[in-house]
């Protein structure tokens, strides 16, 4: 971080990724954190949590921060985490889902699929879970078998790490182009996260900040991974973490200190020292 970056006037929004740049890998937030962005709050600032989770991994989001507004599935839904609550969703339509899943079976071999809900996902055999073991234990073999209805997330996986996050990022980008959204989070992974088209973090954020009147000028936002470009590349002034994914500086418009180092809580505590 620059002893320069932090400049201006106080912002009025606080837009924050959740894995990798608030929360430590192994799911702790460290007070500084927390006490910065309740001190954010107390000074009127409006709390965004947007993250990649769906809405059952926010209850301790909830815990942590009686207050904020939260982003989940990437922007595909604005969700009231203290209610436990949907409040707008932009979901991806069953012929979508379907183009998706048979686009990536030609490009991308052994690759395999889940497709996420609110509170589950269905998986096909093939596709090995890290985080939601057990929600899903059967599998299909084909998952458009299951394909019903509206979905908030498709998430492809290679199982085996045939190819990394990032290498099948260019695949999917370039062959579902004008289909779905597709970015992942995590480079150390073989994970795809795919949206509907159009839908991503910085969609929906700047939607609802605008709701709120406030604009990318008054806006500050943090974050690690590709997921998060759309929100960087939106705000004014962003952070990119300095222990995040290599590109994501050239989205950002400054480099935080590492997620360990608390580097959002250090910028927040200076912003708070700027002018209204």
């Amino acid at each position: 971080m620059k002893p320069d970056d932090v400049e201006g006037k106080r912002p009025r929004l606080i837009a924050t990724d959740l894995d990798g740049t608030i929360v430590a890998h192994y799911g702790v937030i460290s007070d500084r954190t927390k006490a910065a962005l309740h001190n954010a709050h107390d000074a009127g600032i409006e709390i965004f949590y947007v993250t990649g989770r769906p809405p059952r991994w926010m209850p301790e989001i909830a815990a942590a921060f009686p207050f904020g507004h939260a982003i989940c599935g990437n922007g595909a839904l604005h969700y009231d985490i203290h209610h436990e609550k949907v409040l707008e969703e932009w979901l991806i339509p069953v012929e979508n889902q379907i183009e998706t899943v048979n686009i990536l079976r030609r490009a991308i071999p052994n690759i395999s699929f889940a497709v996420e809900s609110h509170h589950y996902f269905h998986r096909e055999k093939l596709y090995i879970p890290r985080w939601d073991v057990g929600l899903d234990n059967l599998g299909v073999h084909d998952i458009t078998e299951i394909i019903q209805g509206p979905a908030l997330k498709i998430l492809a996986r290679c199982s085996q790490q045939e190819l990394s996050s990032d290498e099948m990022l260019d695949i999917a980008k370039r062959e579902l182009e004008g289909v779905v959204t597709v970015t992942h989070s995590n480079p150390h992974d073989s994970l795809l996260e795919i949206n509907a088209l159009g839908i991503s973090k910085g969609t929906t954020l700047s939607l609802l900040a605008e709701r709120l009147g406030i604009s990318a000028e008054q806006s500050v936002a943090f974050g690690d991974n590709p997921n998060d470009f759309t929100m960087l590349s939106w705000a004014s002034r962003s952070w990119a973490m300095g222990d995040g994914h290599p590109d994501a500086p050239k989205h950002a418009k400054f480099v935080a200190d590492g997620h360990l180092e608390d580097g959002v809580a250090k910028v927040i505590e200076r912003l708070l020292e700027l002018p209204v």
